[in-house]
């Protein structure tokens, strides 16, 4: 998960350090002798191993994506944000502070990495219009590398079903097992301020969570770490899910069985030792975002609990798909007067 561009350092004194322990990178010694690239080793074909984090060498791609129209964020642009920030009479004293370790730094051009993101991840914008991005590294063979192509494709990325966070930019560098998912930045926070405008705007991104689900599963897709972590919004009532790392695509759903799963929300099955329905697994994991949003947001109706129980039946058998979820919470929606797939209307 990645968050908002405004906490883009926990700097201390120490931040040089984790610069790649040199921060003065310009874009032509980025490519001279840096460090190997992560590589899957020999075992490629091992799934932990095509399926782990990476950790690439930034500097060494920055050129490239250069080329490709994405600039990387460096410290004179993080700089140049926190003056911005300062300028904002409501802002925290702490901005200052952050200007006041930025400015200590030397090289405004070096590469500027987040302190608060793991090291697969790297904001930066789209050179021609400026659009904030977050770039992801991942295994060129890596499961969420498939997930991410297949959803991306135009016949899936226009479906308004499709409540993936938009890909600007998806390439994979063969030689160096290494692929590059470039992604809107969009906010983690549910609701500006953590209190949406109205009870439509809640509904409409629980609507967007569960059609989600339903979409990928309709493409023989489960996402399998369904949570609130994994949810973004624009802020302009649109919703995104992100972070398809253990997510598994599935050639006969019928056939489909997860073991050892490990993810966020964890149903009681799993607690069996057996394999498990993964799709019945993204059910419950819906319940649960449902009810920690309301909680999150202070919003609630107990018409909801029509929806959530059944999805929360300890035996996964008995839970209703997405798809039928999906009815079940339009019905609901319908019955209180809401056109949920609407826009909503109020200034915000």
């Amino acid at each position: 998960m990645y968050r908002s561009f405004s906490k883009h350092l926990t700097i201390s004194k120490a931040f040089p350090c984790q610069q790649y322990e040199d921060d003065h990178y310009s874009s032509a010694s980025a490519l001279e002798d840096p460090p190997p690239s992560p590589t899957s080793s020999e075992s490629s074909v091992d799934e932990d191993e095509i399926n782990r984090r990476m950790k690439p060498f930034w500097p060494k791609y920055r050129t490239l994506f250069k080329l490709r129209g994405i600039r990387l964020d460096t410290v004179g642009d993080v700089k140049l944000f926190y003056k911005h920030r300062l300028e904002q009479p409501t802002q925290e004293c702490t901005t200052k502070h952050w200007l006041d370790d930025l400015n200590s730094l030397q090289d405004d051009d070096a590469l500027c990495p987040d302190a608060g993101l793991p090291d697969n991840l790297f904001r930066g914008s789209r050179i021609s219009d400026c659009k904030r991005v977050v770039i992801k590294a991942v295994h060129a063979g890596s499961r969420e590398y498939r997930v991410v192509c297949k959803l991306s494709q135009p016949a899936l990325r226009h479906d308004p079903m499709n409540h993936s966070i938009p890909v600007v930019d998806l390439f994979e560098l063969p030689d160096d097992d290494v692929a590059f998912i470039v992604m809107e930045e969009w906010s983690s926070n549910l609701m500006a301020g953590l209190v949406p405008c109205c009870l439509f705007r809640l509904l409409s991104a629980l609507r967007q969570c569960i059609e989600h689900a339903a979409f990928l599963h309709r493409n023989n897709i489960a996402h399998l770490d369904i949570s609130l972590m994994n949810l973004l919004t624009d802020y302009d009532g649109h919703y995104a899910y992100i972070d398809y790392e253990i997510s598994r695509q599935f050639e006969n759903t019928a056939e489909s069985l997860v073991y050892n799963y490990r993810g966020t929300e964890v149903p009681p099955e799993c607690e069996r030792g057996l394999g498990v329905d993964p799709f019945k697994v993204d059910v419950w994991a819906l319940a649960v975002l449902i009810l920690r949003a309301c909680k999150l947001t202070g919003y609630w109706i107990p018409e909801l609990m029509q929806v959530i129980e059944p999805m929360l039946d300890e035996e996964p058998s008995r839970r209703p798909t997405a798809t039928q979820a999906l009815q079940a919470f339009d019905k609901m929606t319908a019955s209180l007067g809401y056109q949920v797939n609407s826009k909503c209307l109020e200034q915000h």
